[in-house]
């Protein structure tokens, strides 16, 4: 299954996402508080990331130290912070910008220089956009106005979905969505996963020269830290499962799997070709002429379940990079499921 050592080891520091990786709502994903505090005790270089520019720092490290959890302000990147940076960057000190979110967002944008307004008006040099659970139609109409204006346009993160303790919600992603129809299709600069500007701010703050990415989406965390040079470890902790996982394309495939943020102390699953066969563990995984996988190796433990798993996405990967597409359908019901609608939260 494994090469010796802890993956975490590897690495010089630590990067986390935070909803589907270390909570979900207001609840801590099962387990991941004390991995953490593991870590952190170990003397790991740890840094908790969010794409949600809904709260301000100072509350995301507070809930994340009501798990036990030793967080600073400091140790909490946003969004907004990413996105405010990338802005002051290009626009001019003072310009006054729109803020379609939150009142974090707001204050990320007053502190880097520029000037947060509420509606818009002739001098309007900008527009950004953040998740906020309690935006109108009115302030997204806003946002098209703007645009249309010729505002330069900026969001903090287009993720479609969220998972929460109840289920899977509706994300930012949703709400560009929205405002994409009526400016004609023009795309916002992002700050958030998986552009680079956040990840990059992360890596500054760290000082990380060698990072690993710890996510629960494929096409938000583990496409962003490929952008960003990072190497990333998928967990089937949230947002996205087995069969996502099969279908990623190469700038979305992880270099490492777990089930969830106990595989950092743990030794890294490493697959073994053998013609166009994919071995890990104790599971061979092979798509012969017909393209349907085949799957042989025990599959009691999750640990074997897991690398059952990781030999036939790479098979698939393999084949997909062929132009093929596999049929996995019985492997992954044999392997089965994974994550929080199977486990439970804390």
């Amino acid at each position: 299954m494994t090469s010796n050592g802890a993956l975490w080891q590897r690495f010089d520091a630590i990067g986390f996402d935070l909803d589907g990786v270390i909570y979900r709502g207001p609840q801590a994903v099962l387990g991941a508080p004390e991995v953490i505090r593991q870590l952190q005790s170990a003397g790991a270089r740890v840094g908790f990331v969010t794409n949600n520019a809904y709260r301000p720092p100072e509350a995301v490290a507070a809930q994340l130290r009501t798990f036990g959890i030793a967080c600073s302000v400091a140790d909490v990147v946003t969004s907004a912070q990413a996105t405010a940076r990338a802005m002051a960057e290009t626009l001019p000190p003072g310009a006054e910008t729109l803020i379609v979110g939150s009142p974090a967002l707001a204050s990320e944008i007053a502190a880097v220089g520029l000037t947060p307004v509420q509606r818009r008006s002739a001098s309007t040099r900008a527009v950004v956009v953040g998740y906020d659970p309690d935006l109108t139609w009115d302030a997204l109409n806003e946002a098209c106005y703007a645009i249309e204006g010729g505002a330069s346009y900026f969001a903090c993160n287009n993720d479609l979905t969220r998972p929460t303790e109840h289920g899977v919600a509706i994300g930012m992603g949703g709400m560009l969505a929205a405002i994409a129809f009526p400016i004609g299709g023009v795309a916002p600069v992002m700050g958030g996963k998986p552009a680079r500007p956040l990840l990059d701010e992360t890596r500054r703050r760290l000082g990380a020269s060698d990072p690993l990415f710890v996510g629960d989406r494929l096409d938000t965390d583990i496409e962003g830290a490929r952008a960003a040079g990072w190497a990333s470890l998928f967990v089937l902790s949230g947002g996205h499962g087995p069969s996502d996982l099969l279908v990623a394309p190469p700038h979305q495939r992880p270099d490492y799997l777990a089930a969830d943020v106990a595989g950092l102390l743990q030794p890294p699953r490493v697959v073994v070709a053998d013609g166009d066969a994919r071995r890990c563990g104790q599971a061979t995984a092979s798509a012969p002429f017909d393209l349907i996988v085949t799957l042989d190796g025990p599959l009691t433990t999750e640990d074997q379940r897991l690398d059952a798993l990781w030999a036939v996405a790479n098979v698939a990967w393999l084949w997909a990079d062929r132009g093929a597409t596999v049929d996995a359908t019985e492997a992954l019901s044999r392997i089965g499921e994974f994550g929080p609608f199977v486990g439970q939260v804390s």
